[in-house]
């Protein structure tokens, strides 16, 4: 059995596996360009999950798994997956302390006004600002898996009300409610923090309109830490020009990278970062542990795989 790594790993976590694999056949390769040769042979296929194609699936003949070594699976090729009857599973949950985390942190920047002090520090400019605190707002968080549900966890550490806006409305940890999106009109006026963690699929592809945002309290900050196409550029411009809300904080946008001329980067109440709020050193030891799990699994012929992606929804 060969296990192909389109995925660039270290030649230290190379070694980890092979030490604790050692009868195992591993193929190492820096992209998809050169594991393309290997393809024919491999059964199991990791990736980061950007760099497969219907022809990737077609070329992998033996092809019984593809463990992608993210959360986002949104560019895989399901319908050539799902007619092979190929496994997939992901990293899902190996963000969520990382994301929580920037989650927090960038509120704290706009609540405590930090990007004006330190224009003002630059300047050796002694002025008073404008302080909030976040403890004891509510903050509505779409999307209650694995991340939401630390988002939420670390809200609480602030007192916060957490309600969470689901696919089921079924409760999970750390909410005090939660909804289905039919209720997410009716519980917008109420949040003070509106949070999108939703994964980029059918159903949630541009979910969020001019008429969401005109729902919010217009001292409402919006935060986007899922993925870009849940909401138009142009309809958070809008509303923040249009003092709908006050502010929003942008991780992940339509088009990455965001262009250099795009107004976004240029609005005072709008936070922009490069896709960075899942980086962390232990990215990739929580992926590898997860891939190890499975692949213990796979040998083994058990089915109690971690992260099963259902190939007819996408998620």
């Amino acid at each position: 059995m060969v296990i192909l790594f389109s995925a660039k790993l270290s030649e230290k976590h190379q070694h980890t596996l092979r030490l604790k694999y050692p009868q195992q056949e591993f193929v190492f390769c820096e992209d998809i360009v050169e594991a393309e040769k290997f393809l024919e042979q491999a059964t199991v296929l990791v990736t980061y999950g950007e760099d497969i194609n219907e022809e990737t699936i077609e070329k992998a003949a033996r092809l019984k798994w593809i463990m992608v070594l993210s959360a986002g699976v949104e560019r895989l090729p399901f319908p050539a997956i799902e007619a092979r009857d190929i496994l997939v599973t992901n990293a899902k949950g190996i963000h969520k302390i990382q994301m929580a985390e920037y989650t927090i942190s960038m509120l704290l920047q706009v609540y405590r006004s930090e990007r004006e002090l330190i224009e003002n520090e630059k300047q050796a400019k002694w002025a008073k600002v404008s302080l909030q605190e976040i403890t004891g707002k509510t903050m509505l968080v779409l999307g209650t898996g694995a991340i939401g549900q630390e988002v939420a966890r670390l809200a609480k550490a602030f007192r916060m009300k957490t309600i969470g806006i689901s696919r089921s409305g079924c409760h999970v940890d750390f909410f005090d409610e939660v909804y289905q999106l039919n209720s997410l009109n009716e519980k917008l006026p109420e949040a003070d923090f509106v949070v999108s963690v939703l994964p980029s699929t059918k159903e949630t592809k541009y979910l969020l309109n001019e008429g969401h945002f005109t729902r919010m309290k217009d001292s409402a900050v919006f935060v986007n830490i899922g993925r870009g196409d849940i909401v138009a550029s142009d309809t958070i411009l809008n509303a923040v020009r249009e003092k709908e809300i006050a502010h929003a904080i942008l991780d992940v946008f339509e088009q990455e990278p965001l262009p250099a001329e795009h107004p976004l980067w240029k609005e005072p109440n709008i936070t922009v970062t490069p896709h960075i709020s899942g980086k962390s050193p232990e990215y990739l030891p929580r992926a590898l542990a997860i891939f190890e799990e499975n692949l213990d699994n796979f040998k083994s012929k058990a089915s109690n795989y971690r992260n099963i992606i259902n190939t007819t929804r996408g998620y």
